[in-house]
């Protein structure tokens, strides 16, 4: 119990001194997580708006298509992306694997599939809702998704948090590809399960609260977004 509490003590103190080991793990977490969520939207929004909106065959396979890689194991990911970096794969030459971007990639492929699912769901409401008075106004398809992308940006904010927390929570995949290799490619969730296997349980813990602080944040930011959305509609 005594080291359990010397190891909490000690993790609150390197949160309060900013331990450098500590920053830079945070910082590249971030990083990585960011520029795949950014990636993702770009492309989970757009294809949500698109199959919102436009009705062509096939269109129900490729919603059950995308509702199923929301479920995809990250681990399997990981060993996809793994095959096609790896020196004897298709794209080894590009000496991605172990890299910042090649966690990227894999983080990439697990958050798109959820944010096009969850804004599709989100833009075919609206859709439903505005068609004839957008088609009244002679407004093509390309013209109303992206009426309904920027009319329901509310919305779509909580499924980007959504898949932010999605990405910061992730340890399997990014641990495959990624090597959790120290000052290169080591993030939150893959440093806290190599410190706990250590035993080094303060930098753990550490990592830990943080996780937990920027889970607190983003509900918070998810509910004070809803919030606004109710006031922007009954404005």
């Amino acid at each position: 119990m005594t080291d359990l509490n010397e190891a909490i003590l000690k993790a609150f103190q390197l949160i309060k001194t900013a331990d450098a080991d500590l920053i830079e793990i945070v910082l590249l977490s971030f990083q990585v997580n960011g520029l795949a969520v950014l990636i993702s939207c770009i492309i989970g929004l757009s294809l949500g708006a698109f199959l919102a909106v436009y009705r062509f065959k096939g269109r129900t396979f490729c919603l059950i298509f995308i509702n199923a890689l929301m479920g995809l194991p990250p681990v399997v990911v990981g060993l996809i992306v793994y095959m096609y970096l790896s020196n004897a794969g298709p794209l080894g030459v590009l000496g991605l694997l172990y890299t910042p971007t090649a966690m990227v990639i894999a983080q990439t492929i697990l958050i798109t599939p959820i944010i096009a699912a969850l804004s599709r769901q989100t833009l075919e409401v609206m859709h439903n809702e505005y068609r004839e008075q957008l088609t009244s106004l002679g407004v093509t398809n390309w013209q109303m998704a992206k009426t309904l992308l920027w009319d329901g940006r509310y919305g779509l904010s909580t499924v980007v948090l959504a898949g932010f927390g999605r990405a910061i929570a992730e340890v399997g995949a990014v641990m495959i590809v990624g090597g959790n290799i120290n000052h290169l490619t080591r993030i939150m969730t893959t440093a806290i399960a190599l410190e706990t296997s250590k035993g080094h349980l303060s930098l753990a813990l550490a990592l830990g609260i943080i996780l937990i602080l920027l889970s607190f944040i983003i509900n918070g930011l998810v509910y004070a977004i809803n919030n606004a959305a109710e006031r922007y509609a009954y404005a």
